[in-house]
């Protein structure tokens, strides 16, 4: 929906990066208090609560014709929805054993970018049928939808072995802490190749609306396989950490290549910045899965709010700071600088043990 809001707002790249960025700032405040209420009052109530609040505030995005309105909107929804993070997650920890639970987060993670499938796929036909009023309708009502599925199909699982508790108090656990931030670094890629691909190949190359978002459906699809298969290559090597790193390291190349042949003929651009973008979306269940094993079963829904909240905290200022970057310099520049990240989010984890 990026070239339709600039059109409809008149927002500069800085602006629409700006706007990208509103859910997850509104979700730095409530993570912790989410994953807090989880480990409380259970997965169901939490995930049913705030995914249906979310849902209520993109269809309120529907109805406001004014800039900061749709910010503050935005920033609601991010704010609420944030719950499905501790809760579904949590819900993970419960239900598998640690020989299979990178598996279960990875499939489990695919939710993001089999979401970013369909949206690509299905949003701007809506979009062109009823204007960006329907295409926030239809966001807020799969929201409204998966909250209720949520609550008639979620249960707690069994309770682990006692011997399964670590750590007591998550937020003072340097080991988290240094796997949260650097995630942090790893993620840029991520929120700034993928979040700006239809913009990229829209105003850069040339492709309409609508193929841009097929590229963007493609590189979501594959993404599906990567995660997947990045939570079973956890599960083989018994570390989460050791594909974190090395996935780390390939997305900043691919990342860095994909800058270099930003002008070059699309039949080698698209697969280059098809496989950055796979790479940089296929390590989150990794970083998921060792938070939760870190901190153990009864604190891991305050331990995923601390990791999604340093996860978020820049990755609220990444798109903003990535669109001010094309603006000021040029595509290529800003692909090079965001593929530092990466490099530097490995050195951080290389020191970090299982």
């Amino acid at each position: 929906m990026a070239p339709g809001l600039r059109r409809a707002y008149h927002l500069s790249l800085a602006q629409t990066g700006l706007l990208i960025s509103m859910s997850l700032i509104g979700s730095l405040v409530t993570l912790i208090p989410w994953g807090q209420a989880t480990d409380r009052v259970g997965e169901r109530l939490v995930l049913f609560t705030g995914v249906a609040a979310c849902g209520a505030s993109l269809v309120g995005a529907a109805f406001v014709h004014r800039f900061a309105a749709l910010s503050l909107l935005l920033a609601l929804a991010g704010a609420t929805g944030a719950s499905v993070q501790s809760a579904s997650g949590r819900a993970v920890m419960h239900w598998f054993a640690p020989t299979e639970r990178g598996l279960a987060l990875a499939l489990r993670q695919t939710a993001i970018p089999l979401s970013g499938f369909l949206v690509s796929l299905g949003l701007p036909p809506v979009e062109r049928a009823g204007g960006l009023a329907w295409g926030f309708g239809a966001l807020g009502a799969a929201c409204l939808v998966g909250a209720l599925l949520g609550a008639l199909v979620l249960r707690e699982g069994p309770q682990p072995d006692p011997q399964a508790q670590r750590s007591e108090r998550p937020l003072r656990d340097r080991r988290l802490w240094t796997l949260s931030f650097g995630s942090s670094l790893v993620i840029a890629p991520q929120l700034c190749v993928v979040g700006f691909t239809v913009l990229l190949l829209h105003e850069h190359r040339g492709l309409s609306t609508s193929a841009a978002a097929a590229v963007l459906a493609v590189m979501q699809a594959l993404a599906i396989g990567g995660r997947i298969g990045a939570g079973r290559w956890s599960d083989v090597v018994h570390s989460r950490l050791q594909p974190l790193r090395r996935i780390s390291l390939a997305a900043a190349v691919v990342v860095a290549l994909t800058g270099a042949l930003l002008d070059t003929p699309l039949a080698l651009l698209l697969p280059v910045l098809v496989v950055g973008g796979v790479l940089s979306m296929s390590w989150n269940s990794l970083s998921f899965a060792a938070a939760v094993e870190i901190a153990g079963h009864n604190r891991s829904g305050i331990a995923i709010g601390l990791q999604q909240t340093l996860l978020n905290a820049p990755g609220a200022v990444y798109p903003a700071a990535f669109g001010a970057l094309v603006a000021a310099t040029s595509w290529r520049v800003a692909f090079f600088a965001v593929a530092l990240f990466p490099v530097a989010g490995w050195m951080t984890l290389r020191g970090l043990r299982e």
